[in-house]
């Protein structure tokens, strides 16, 4: 090899070098996890190099953590996942949005509805997820439903006459729409063929969870044995009034095989009921969902929704015909704050059930961690009146928000 073309390479070299640095960027804030102060270096898509600095370098107390993942979300600022007007753009619409809120993988959840309508939005949902702009914000989707009780308090919001019990073929045909997208199904236990039907769904890769049902003990019980891990918004999706002792919350609840999913957005549960099922489940068993509808983002007010009548408080969305929340008007964001506060644990423990925990639930290996070599899905934001303000959303190491 003649100097020359040694000399040639070494340009080339040192200008890949230099192109490598203008594209890389620092963050400069508290680490989530213990409050110090760090500096995050991203270059491309990954998390290069994390140091601790002296915190007189920041300019104000700003945090930084993992991207949040929500794996239940319906719609957002009036995308409606399950609605007849879905496009790609409108998924990019509320993607964007979602961004805003510090979600930076989300899984888009479809529900009960009429199966043909089912299978288009999911095809819509996979194309998508093929966006370069949005695609790497959507691993995968949720079904809730159809395969649910079609008890009237256990259903919720979900339109009876469209309720099923679970169908592999017709699953399948759902599946293939959505080009194999499907990595989460809520379904209830006690229904007719549900036991075989879970432990397909877990041999196909889907995780299974258990919701908007009335099993028993027993029920509960089979359905973790053949493989289902999860509980769906976990004293949610019930009746108003259940048995004290036999009811589906306390076989969840005492299961150590299930991680429970809760809306901790202030009104689905109480207090109460979040401190104990934090208490029962422990961090590492929760996840925070968000339950949002596309009317989250919206004024207040009553809107149609396909066949359904809701009531959009500045709180939650409520059907009135059946007297049953019908989903959350908040983002996954303001659960970690709400959480935080009910049950006084950390930032850190809240970022984990909001991030982490998804993340290694549903072996998303790159995210949910701020760890050298992992994506840069990150999040910049201060904690003002016990909620978080997001400042700035990085995807892949790209600044998708900023407030400024």
């Amino acid at each position: 090899m003649s100097f020359k073309t040694i000399g040639i390479m070494l340009v080339l070299l040192l200008s890949h070098i230099k192109l490598a640095e203008e594209r890389a960027e620092t963050i400069k804030a508290l680490l989530y996890s213990d409050g110090g102060a760090v500096s995050v270096a991203i270059s491309g898509e990954k998390i290069v190099g994390i140091e601790r600095i002296d915190a007189a370098q920041l300019d104000s107390k700003t945090y930084v953590a993992p991207g949040l993942i929500d794996v239940q979300i319906n719609g957002y600022m009036g995308v409606d996942f399950s609605g007849p007007d879905l496009t790609v753009d409108r998924v990019r619409k509320a993607t964007k949005a979602l961004w805003k809120a510090g979600v930076t993988s989300y899984y888009p959840t479809i529900i009960t509805s009429d199966i043909e309508r089912i299978k288009k939005n999911f095809a819509i949902l996979a194309e998508a997820r093929k966006d370069p702009e949005i695609g790497r914000s959507i691993p995968g989707f949720h079904l809730e439903g159809p395969y649910i009780s079609p008890i009237k308090g256990f259903r919720g919001a979900h339109l009876e006459k469209y309720i099923k019990n679970p169908d592999w073929e017709e699953f399948q045909a759902i599946q293939k729409a959505a080009e194999n997208g499907i990595k989460l199904i809520t379904l209830a236990p006690e229904l007719e063929g549900a036991i075989p039907f879970i432990g397909k769904c877990v041999d196909s890769g889907v995780i299974v969870s258990l919701g908007h049902h009335n099993g028993s003990a027993s029920d509960v019980q089979k359905a973790v044995d053949a493989g289902a891990i999860m509980a769906t918004h976990l004293g949610n999706g019930c009746a108003n009034e259940i048995n004290r002792h036999h009811n589906p919350i306390w076989p969840q609840l005492s299961n150590d095989a299930i991680t429970a999913s809760i809306i901790a957005d202030g009104f689905h549960l109480t207090k109460e009921e979040v401190r104990s099922f934090y208490k029962a489940k422990g961090v590492e068993k929760t996840i925070l969902v968000s339950d949002a509808l596309d009317l989250a983002g919206l004024p207040p007010g009553e809107y149609t929704r396909g066949e359904r009548t809701l009531l959009l408080t500045p709180d939650v969305v409520k059907l009135p015909k059946e007297n049953v929340l019908a989903g959350a008007a908040s983002p996954i964001s303001k659960c970690v704050g709400v959480v935080m506060d009910y049950t006084q644990c950390s930032l850190k423990e809240g970022i984990q059930m909001a991030s982490t925990n998804p993340a290694a639930l549903f072996k998303l290996q790159d995210l949910g961690e701020i760890q050298q070599g992992k994506r840069a899905d990150l999040i910049v934001f201060t904690m003002e009146n016990k909620q978080i303000r997001i400042k700035k959303t990085y995807v892949s190491g790209q600044l998708v928000y900023s407030e400024n």
